[in-house]
């Protein structure tokens, strides 16, 4: 395996404190984010992965420029080789890409003032008219005017400035004279020069940093007065302004601590994937949500990503809905008698259709990661209710390949841990997680909505040892005789045990399926037991769907669970 980062989470934050001060040259200061100096060598390299600007315009369609820092493109490349997303880079998923094109020029560690002088010229001058630019930088906009980097604007009486005020200085960086401009003075210069190319400026309130309130529960909005600046300045000039803080922020706090926490990566500023993509839908939440006319043609263009995809249009008035997510044990072809059956299609064989309406989400072939990866556990997030059930069923797919082969695959075991891996598919970077943090992750989402989760442990395969003894590090719970065939149990170090593991430590309820069937088959015996799979040692058929269906109607009679009384 190709590991760009063998770290874990706390290993990950003591590295980024462990950062040296100056580059290897000695002759450049990191800032107080420990982001590197962008020297020209460096522009060089992420020119070579910054698009030519304008060169995506199809036809005469226009085009949607990003101006931006790292919250918008993270990294030189931007590539995600740190685990680091920035928003710009999903951006372009919720617009139709037949009508206008999204360019992501943004550069990681550019203020207002340096993304002005060493990047903005060529993107400027490919802006025509009914084009778009939506910019979004100051969290680079710090420290003394003249030093670290040489990115500050100018601050009349220390404080960030809306005016258009000027400052004339000796840059040591760049080594030679320059004028220095407000925040505010540089802001204008990007809108009138938008505007007077025939291009529709948008301004954008800054990404939230993971960083709470007194109160432990309010993010913090302002950052060094950031968004009442923005809004002054949209306000004068007439021009449409975002709150990206605002709704990204919301969205946080009803997360909650654990949550919000992984949407970030390495630091409280840089977004994961989870974060970009939080932070790209909030764009295009506040483009839909504005009444700004300026912003009506780019509101056609949009697509339906903008509004959350459900999966729960058989609700019923006054029923819970119980939702299975899982594998093909759960959803297979479901249609041949002589076929493959996952026990979600038998799922009203033991729950009452008069009490509740059961949703089998489950899909063949996923593993935890790819169940989250294809958008099919949102689909389940976003149709929650409070008094739902989730039933959440995995394993079969979840330990193999991560990075090669189906690359489905997850960290093998039941902590909070995370790596990069390089793709051998596609050449890409991804975060991967562990199996019980993916678990952990529904079952929290499932609670933040007021539904109620329940973790189930994975069917057991048709595979059998002879006597006692321990077959690949498991154990038996039932008494076993020499001489008799018993079906294989996988519960030491192994996903029934993480399973268990993390609903005890989020408190939910946890029906350990894999024994409950096991023990009904091994009553059954080897012989009689072939005929609950069907294909190979897996994959059941419509009596083993009906066993694992009644198995956790079983569990949960015996935990006297709420769910139980939606059983027949």
């Amino acid at each position: 395996m190709k590991h760009l980062l063998t770290l874990t989470l706390a290993a990950f934050s003591l590295a980024a404190t462990a950062q040296t001060n100056k580059n290897e040259q000695g002759d450049i200061w990191l800032d107080i984010n420990g982001v590197r100096d962008l020297t020209a060598d460096s522009i060089d390299i992420a020119n070579q992965a910054r698009p030519v600007p304008g060169s995506s315009r199809k036809g005469n369609n226009p085009v949607l420029f990003l101006v931006g820092n790292s919250t918008m493109r993270t990294g030189t490349r931007g590539n995600g080789d740190n685990g680091q997303w920035g928003w710009g880079f999903y951006a372009h998923e919720y617009y139709d890409e037949n009508k206008i094109t999204v360019e992501n020029h943004a550069l990681g560690g550019t203020s207002p003032r340096t993304f002005y002088l060493d990047l903005w010229a060529p993107v400027v001058a490919a802006v025509r008219p009914g084009d778009y630019v939506f910019l979004e930088l100051g969290h680079n906009d710090n420290g003394p005017i003249d030093s670290i980097r040489a990115r500050s604007s100018y601050r009349p009486d220390g404080k960030l400035s809306i005016t258009d005020d000027s400052i004339s200085i000796y840059n040591k960086v760049r080594k030679k004279q320059e004028t220095v401009y407000t925040f505010g003075g540089y802001t204008r210069r990007f809108i009138n020069e938008v505007r007077m190319k025939g291009g529709i400026p948008v301004l954008f309130t800054l990404t939230p940093r993971n960083a709470y309130e007194a109160d432990g529960k309010t993010i913090q909005r302002k950052l060094a007065d950031f968004t009442p600046a923005i809004f002054a300045i949209g306000k004068e000039l007439c021009v449409p302004v975002i709150d990206l803080n605002d709704i990204s922020a919301k969205k946080l706090e009803q997360y909650g601590p654990w949550k919000t926490d992984y949407h970030f990566y390495l630091d409280k500023i840089h977004s994961s994937a989870f974060g970009a993509m939080m932070n790209a839908r909030s764009a295009a939440e506040g483009v839909a949500a504005s009444n700004d006319p300026q912003l009506v043609r780019l509101k056609s263009f949009l697509n339906d990503k903008v509004t959350p995809r459900r999966c729960d249009q058989k609700r019923e008035k006054g029923k819970p809905m119980v939702f299975l997510c899982g594998d093909s044990t759960g959803k297979n072809e479901d249609k041949n008698p002589d076929g493959m059956w996952g026990w979600g299609s038998q799922g009203y064989t033991v729950f009452d259709q008069k009490k509740c309406v059961f949703q089998n989400q489950a899909k063949a072939g996923r593993s935890t990661r790819t169940y989250l990866d294809e958008g099919r556990w949102e689909e389940v997030y976003n149709s929650l209710e409070p008094g739902d059930y989730v039933l959440i069923q995995f394993g079969h797919n979840d330990i193999g390949g991560i990075d090669r082969q189906k690359e489905r695959g997850v960290i093998a075991c039941a902590e909070d841990t995370s790596h990069v891996y390089h793709m051998e598919s596609n050449g890409k970077n991804q975060v991967i997680y562990s199996f019980g943090w993916y678990i952990k992750k529904m079952v929290r989402d499932a609670q933040e909505k007021g539904a109620i989760p329940i973790v189930l442990s994975f069917t057991p395969r048709n595979e059998w040892h002879e006597g006692k003894g321990e077959v690949r590090g498991t154990f038996y719970p039932v008494e076993e005789k020499q001489g008799k065939q018993y079906i294989e149990r996988r519960n030491d170090r192994y996903i029934p045990q993480w399973d268990k593991q993390i609903a005890e430590e989020c408190g939910c309820a946890f029906v350990d399926v894999h024994n409950l069937t096991a023990d009904a088959l091994d009553k059954l015996g080897k012989e009689k037991a072939a005929a609950y799979f069907n294909h190979d040692h897996t994959h059941t058929s419509l009596k083993g769907a009906q066993l694992n269906a009644q198995s956790v109607a079983k569990g949960l009679k015996a935990l006297k669970h709420p769910a139980a009384k939606l059983l027949k």
